[in-house]
């Protein structure tokens, strides 16, 4: 019974996440490298399900590895130049039978309906065609990279006409010339070509690993432009099939992130039901890179309360802080500053400004899955920035475990008794919190 009502739980949380995305577009990669997992089918269900939530899709995969493998086998050496194959003549007709093989492949699993599986009565109709145009890489430090090709264009206008139609839209790492020739592409330049053609709402990027991961093998679960590049950088010249993998879809992001594709995700094909948590969990289950500006902070609305709650409870909980009920958080919800990511607050904090021209920070509070970005840093900015423009000289703060943090920020020690008058006769000397100030230049 637990679990049935943890399910009715996740389900009704899961309502925002539902409403936000449906009728949005998602171009989706999944490459060689994801094709070859033995989680494939789940990620087909997931995909399904996406789409019956009114997602529309465009689902782009690679062969990377099973070209290498097909080529091995037919004892053709695979060569490659500045990390791009070269795709000679010879080799053109294994890359086309083994790309269009892993399509038909895919077909075949969406349209899977057994009465006993997730795809029952899913009704899944994928439209492959002539959608993106190519042109050849050419010849670069004198390598001629004969039939590798590179993207010319996307044609967007007859995928969005497929995507009104409700169908799933399947591209390959192959284009086709206006001069009639085949070229092998990258999967990745595809996805991110389709994905700036359609201004899709989101890039998803299927990877090995959960995302990025930072040096202690922890999860970063958002990152910025410049984390982003600094994470590239830190792969450039690892060989291993994880960095070329991580690092090519960061590439692709960042290239999509700069060409307003506004989100941009790093998921893993590896772990079940990942995609799904990313998408309609709170917490997540990925790396996402985003443009959303958490260097500034918006003003609260009341309809914040419960996302601030929800935020602050497990800290009151466990005493780091006062607890606040509902009907005084919608009293002082004007005090209130919150960051919110995709109808979800992940971060909060409070600045109350008193009569001598100082004012308390309160409730700072942020989400323990962006917690490693830096964001405690980017909300005390912003909230000195409001100080400044209210003409306030001076905050204050009162902590009972984030001494060091404050500290680190720019605050000195105080004590009670340098408090401003009003708020020494509300100090209680029973949680004996610690006092910090700071001057505002």
């Amino acid at each position: 019974m637990s679990t049935d009502l943890q399910l009715i739980d996740w389900f009704r949380a899961s309502t925002t996440y539902i409403n936000a995305h449906r009728g949005k577009t998602f171009v989706v990669l999944l490459t060689g490298e994801a094709l070859q997992e033995a989680n494939l089918p789940n990620i087909v269900y997931d995909l399904s399900l996406l789409r019956s939530l009114g997602v529309k899709l465009v689902l782009v995969h690679g062969a990377r590895p099973q070209i290498s493998a097909a080529l091995a086998q037919a004892g053709i050496e695979s060569t490659y130049h500045k990390d791009l194959r070269i795709t000679e003549a010879a080799s053109l007709e294994l890359v086309r039978q083994t790309v269009g093989g892993l399509s038909v492949s895919l077909e075949a699993l969406f349209t899977m309906g057994l009465s006993n599986s997730p795809m029952h009565g899913a009704d899944v109709r994928i439209v492959r065609g002539n959608f993106v145009t190519a042109k050849p890489v050419g010849v670069h430090d004198g390598v001629d990279y004969q039939f590798t090709g590179k993207v010319r264009r996307i044609h967007s206008d007859a995928i969005k006409q497929q995507l009104d139609d409700n169908n799933l839209v399947l591209l390959s790492n192959l284009g086709y010339s206006v001069t009639g020739e085949v070229f092998n592409l990258s999967a990745e330049e595809v996805a991110t070509a389709a994905a700036i053609a359609l201004q899709a709402d989101k890039l998803i990027l299927m990877v090995p690993t959960e995302g990025v991961l930072d040096k202690d093998r922890n999860l970063v679960a958002s990152l910025s432009e410049s984390d982003a590049r600094q994470v590239v950088a830190e792969l450039e010249g690892k060989n291993d099939d994880e960095s070329y993998c991580i690092r090519h879809a960061l590439q692709a992001a960042l290239h999509a992130y700069t060409s307003g594709v506004h989100r941009a995700h790093l998921i893993s094909f590896r772990e079940n039901g990942a995609l799904l948590q990313e998408l309609f969990t709170r917490e997540g289950n990925g790396s996402l890179l985003s443009n959303d500006n958490f260097d500034s902070l918006r003003p609260a609305r009341v309809g914040d309360v419960p996302g601030i709650i929800s935020l602050i409870r497990p800290l009151e909980a466990s005493g780091v802080l006062v607890e606040r009920s509902r009907e005084r958080l919608e009293n002082e919800i004007g005090n209130f500053h919150v960051v919110e990511l995709e109808g979800s607050i992940i971060a909060c904090a409070a600045l109350y400004p008193m009569s001598d021209a100082s004012g308390e920070l309160a409730c700072i509070a942020i989400d323990p899955a962006f917690q490693r970005n830096h964001l405690g840093s980017r909300l005390l900015v912003s909230l000195e920035t409001q100080a400044k423009q209210q003409g306030i000289k001076q905050l204050f703060v009162l902590t009972t475990v984030a001494a060091h943090w404050f500290l680190e920020h720019g605050f000195e020690t105080s004590s009670p008794d340098q408090l401003p008058q009003q708020r020494q006769q509300l100090y209680n000397y029973q949680r004996n919190s610690k006092v910090f100030c700071k001057k505002l230049s």
